[in-house]
């Protein structure tokens, strides 16, 4: 059976490591990966017995981290960083480490970075040089040194200027349609037979990505999210019949939503894309709000960017920059909504709508954020040097793990309906199990 977890490489990794000379303060020297280390991808005892009784293997990610012979000689490779898509928490500090491992662990010749992602790299003047003093104090700063940008660009293009510069290994730091744009490359690459690997660093603030435990960012933004509902809940108690309305980062995942209201506890709606909720009748969501007003006088609502799309008025699938289907406001249309209905019946309420997105998105990564960066930057040059592409990093049973780019981005994860984390949720608001 054909492995589809299998990470495809540019030759035989014959270079000894240089972290092959490593030596702690007993003698020993880095425990290094073997290829054959691997986590499965469904640890389940059921799954294992499934796989056992048909007689195949079970699938399984190969291990991240330091191998001890590696395909590239150091001293002659350049790298390339570039990162595309939406700001988020950590982009610097996975830059930081990214280039901080080439050059210290590895002592790559030079370290590049491509000035508002794609775009930049298109370009023939695109690209600015990275060492470790430049990147030094980054971390600490939110957003991205290097710029991003959306949308395609011309994929030659792309490649014409990576082997023009001499690149052996070129870090993308996106999200799904990054990570297209990634395999697109790829592709041209093995056309031309060039030795060039393209790894990717997954980063999406929504975790949607498959088998990532968590992706970087995410804790951050749900972090910063509580804060955002604690505001909304002291704006509805401080009004008679006070309702606080928050719209969260989620096109078409609401972990963040989830999240956030689990670890303030002072969310009473949570409405997320993976599950549809209609407002009018005895048991929609507007009846249900004025019990509750009637019963303890305030309601804090939280709504992922991408719930009820279906309630709006759609204008035909128009598209952004990043070919993602352009979203109507479901924070604006419920606030209206909302309005409309407690003035219909004469029942006093005053809302206050807060939307922290682009504040969330921009912020410096807290502390859990900073280690997951660190580590899946340093694991990405480690992986990348031994000659492995169209790869991506990810942690997984939290383990980091290499991810096939194709695996990754197949399918988005999405809340489970009936899973434990929704039933969390419902738990801690107290919401019904659907508006219907």
């Amino acid at each position: 059976m054909e492995n589809t977890f299998a990470i495809p490489t540019l030759g035989p990794c014959e270079v000894e490591s240089p972290l092959a000379a490593f030596h702690d303060h007993e003698g020993k020297t880095i425990d290094f990966v073997e290829d054959s280390n691997c986590i499965l991808v469904d640890d389940t005892v059921s799954a294992v017995r499934a796989h056992a009784a048909r007689g195949g293997e079970c699938l399984a990610l190969e291990l991240a981290g330091p191998r001890e012979r590696i395909f590239f000689e150091p001293a002659r490779v350049r790298v390339g960083i570039v990162t595309c898509g939406g700001l988020c928490p950590g982009l610097n500090n996975v830059i930081r480490s990214l280039v901080i491992a080439a050059e210290w662990h590895y002592r790559v010749e030079k370290v590049f970075g491509f000035r508002y992602g794609y775009a930049g790299l298109a370009k023939p003047d695109g690209e600015v040089l990275l060492d470790a003093e430049s990147v030094s104090e980054i971390h600490k700063l939110g957003g991205t040194v290097l710029g991003s940008s959306r949308g395609p660009q011309d994929v030659e293009q792309m490649v014409d200027r990576l082997e023009k510069l001499g690149i052996s290994i070129l870090f993308v730091i996106g999200g799904d349609g990054s990570m297209r744009g990634a395999l697109a490359m790829a592709e041209v690459v093995r056309r031309r037979r060039l030795k060039l690997a393209i790894v990717g660093i997954p980063k999406t603030i929504d975790n949607d990505l498959q088998f990532m435990d968590q992706s970087f960012g995410y804790q951050t933004a749900f972090g910063e999210a509580v804060r955002a509902i604690d505001c909304a809940h002291r704006e509805a108690k401080g009004a008679p019949h006070g309702i606080g309305l928050v719209k969260l980062m989620g096109r078409h995942s609401g972990f963040i939503a989830c999240a956030a209201a689990l670890a303030s506890g002072d969310a009473n709606f949570v409405l997320i894309p993976e599950v549809p909720f209609r407002l009018e009748g005895p048991r929609g969501l507007l009846a249900v709000l004025q019990r509750r007003l009637e019963r303890r006088q305030h309601a804090v609502i939280v709504v992922a960017e991408g719930a009820g799309q279906d309630l709006l008025a759609q204008s035909g699938e128009e598209r952004d920059a990043s070919g993602n289907v352009k979203l109507q406001d479901i924070g604006l249309f419920l606030a209206d909504r909302i309005k409309s209905h407690f003035a219909q019946v004469a029942f006093e309420a005053n809302l206050k709508y807060i939307d922290p997105s682009y504040i969330i998105r921009s912020v410096p990564a807290n502390p859990a954020d900073a280690v997951l960066c660190t580590s899946l930057g340093l694991n990405a040059v480690h992986g990348a040097m031994c000659g492995k592409t169209e790869m991506m990093l990810g942690m997984w049973h939290r383990r980091l793990v290499h991810v096939p780019i194709h695996q990754a981005i197949a399918a988005r994860n999405r809340v489970d309906p009936t899973g434990t984390l929704w039933l969390s949720v419902l738990g801690a608001t107290g919401q019904p199990l659907a508006f219907v």
